[in-house]
């Protein structure tokens, strides 16, 4: 199958210096509905919403309430602009089409031209945070055609083949997330570095296989 474009899915334990992904560590809420605009060179305005009575206020100094609802609140800040995790994906001319965060977790959606592109990205974005995983990979096309693709897990070693699988079983890929890296890599009796890496390297083979041609 030819390349004609994919919808890529993908989220950040760890985004860095990210407003969005703290307030929701500091506040226990999750972040939805996330926009962004450039009014001036060198500056960005970002909007979000959240759910519950957080008091982001309080946990972000730098954010304002410009709207309120009973059951959550849109919050916007300003920022200079910085490496973030979304520019990182949009010097790949790639626009962020989404962003969620929860705990931490920044979880962003965009679209890619070709396959190429999308494992430049993720290798960008492995170079510089940790905790880069792919969450969906879906190809442009007709809905009503299915678009099965066979893969070969005798790719994994051993070892890869059951971090994935301990991942699965404690919730790692889930949303909210159901395990962190670090209990994980505890029950794996492993470091975190060395869950990564496995997962790094297992994730790189069954890609390569989704988005075979």
């Amino acid at each position: 199958m030819s390349d004609s474009g994919i919808r890529v899915e993908l989220a950040v334990d760890s985004p860095g210096a990210c407003p969005v992904a703290d307030v929701t560590e500091e506040v226990g809420a999750s972040v939805t509905d996330v926009s962004r605009s450039s009014p001036q060179e060198g500056q960005v305005v970002e909007e979000f919403t959240t759910d519950g009575e957080a008091d982001v206020v309080e946990a972000y100094p730098g954010a304002e309430q410009v709207f309120a609802a009973g059951d959550g609140g849109r919050y916007r800040f300003e920022r200079d602009r910085t490496d973030c995790v979304c520019e990182a994906v949009e010097t790949f001319s790639c626009p962020v089409a989404d962003i969620r965060a929860v705990d931490g977790r920044l979880m962003l959606t965009f679209h890619a031209p070709d396959v190429d592109r999308v494992r430049a990205i993720v290798t960008r974005l492995k170079d510089l945070y940790d905790g880069v995983s792919l969450r969906s990979l879906r190809r442009d096309g007709d809905a009503t055609v299915m678009d099965t693709t066979v893969v070969d897990r005798s790719k994994l070693t051993d070892r890869q083949r059951e971090v994935l699988e301990t991942a699965v079983e404690m919730g790692y890929f889930e949303y909210p997330k159901g395990a962190n890296a670090g209990e994980v890599a505890e029950a794996l009796d492993i470091s975190v570095s060395t869950f990564a890496e496995h997962l790094a390297a297992a994730q790189t083979k069954l890609m390569d296989s989704i988005l075979a041609d």
